[in-house]
């Protein structure tokens, strides 16, 4: 069912989904890809690679990776809240998706599938988890903000308990425990903050919105979306749209599915 707030239904009309069963073979493929990739390197980053000042560069493309594969863990997690990445087999990606948030950062698959939810329904608004409304136009108070929101006591002691079995019991040292674990992990959450909630919805320098969803999109090609938040960036389509997976994003932007009525004008 299409959201309430399609300024043109005609154009999010042109744009078509598999069947729940291919879409559910692409998610599947996709999350495989994206988590298998995710979880070997940090392996191989933890108990096979040895860090040094020879091989630091390796180390550095390594943690770069991981930063935007973690975002692509999440990504797909939040395919599964709106039961997308997986809808002919909603059990399976649920707890997928809850394996998946557990270990990314011992997250709570049903809280954080709730405060997403709560996200769209109050989207930019008093009540919304995922804004700031004191500091609508101010980036790190924000982000101080959703850090203390999602990151509580379960985080905490599930990632310091990571990290102290793999310095105190496993041997592997601190530097590169912080640099292969700890840094992409946090730098993944900047950036999932920064492309995909401060970007879409922040209100600094006047900046307007199309619709009562509060959200805008980035006009990213499909690369450059792929790198900066696996789509996400096109924030405004999923917003109206949220039945369509990440990975079709980029179908629902060139579809018209994020213009509003001025930029629909302005394009004819």
């Amino acid at each position: 069912m299409l959201s309430p707030f399609v300024s043109d239904p005609m154009q999010s009309a042109r744009l078509s989904l598999p069947s729940q069963k291919q879409q559910s073979v692409i998610g599947i493929v996709l999350a495989a890809l994206v988590a298998g990739t995710w979880l070997g390197i940090h392996a191989y980053a933890m108990f096979v690679f040895e860090l040094s000042w020879q091989n630091w560069p390796v180390a550095l493309a390594m943690a770069v990776v991981q930063c935007w594969l973690s975002v692509g863990v999440f990504i797909v997690c939040h395919d599964a809240m709106h039961g997308t990445l997986a809808p002919a087999f909603p059990k399976l990606a649920d707890r997928t998706a809850a394996v998946l948030l557990f270990l990314y950062a011992g997250f709570g698959w049903k809280t954080l599938r709730e405060a997403h939810h709560t996200h769209h329904r109050l989207a930019g608004r008093a009540g919304d988890p995922d804004f700031d409304e004191e500091n609508p136009g101010h980036f790190f108070k924000w982000y101080w903000t959703f850090f203390k929101r999602y990151f509580g006591w379960q985080s905490l002691l599930f990632v310091h308990t990571v990290v102290g079995i793999y310095w105190l019991v496993l041997d592997i040292p601190m530097v590169q425990i912080v640099a292969l674990y700890g840094a992409p992990a946090l730098l993944s959450s900047l950036q999932l903050f920064y492309f995909g909630t401060y970007r879409p919805h922040h209100h600094k320098n006047g900046a307007s919105f199309a619709d009562e969803n509060n959200a805008r999109s980035d006009n990213f090609g499909t690369l450059l979306s792929l790198a900066t938040c696996f789509h996400f960036g096109y924030h405004l389509e999923h917003h109206r749209r949220p039945d369509v997976p990440w990975w079709a994003l980029p179908s629902a932007h060139k579809a018209g599915v994020g213009l509003d009525t001025k930029e629909k004008a302005g394009s004819q």
